[in-house]
């Protein structure tokens, strides 16, 4: 027999709740992956993760948010200026 941690009502394990599917690590990490920060209400719903945990997390995918923004906004202006001066050299050459 499994008690409740709430009510403490004894029950099977054929009774026992499911946790939803997108509860699981795993799909909190894919969610964390594909969406970034749009994805942290699923940690912070979850009722399996500690505030410790939830807060860790969020400050994780935003620091890795801010860095990758940072490296997208870099590699856009360099490639703007390549593009620049490739424009240049062909306009020279014509």
């Amino acid at each position: 027999m499994i008690k409740c941690p709430y009510c403490g009502k004894e029950f099977d394990e054929k009774d026992q709740p499911k946790e939803k599917w997108y509860f699981t690590n795993y799909w909190v990490v894919i969610a964390l992956l594909c969406f970034g920060p749009l994805a942290l209400p699923l940690v912070w719903f979850n009722p399996r993760y500690n505030p410790r945990t939830k807060w860790i997390v969020s400050i994780l995918v935003i620091i890795i948010t801010i860095i990758s923004i940072w490296i997208y906004m870099i590699l856009k202006a360099f490639l703007l200026n390549l593009m620049q001066q490739l424009q240049h050299q062909l306009g020279g050459i014509g």
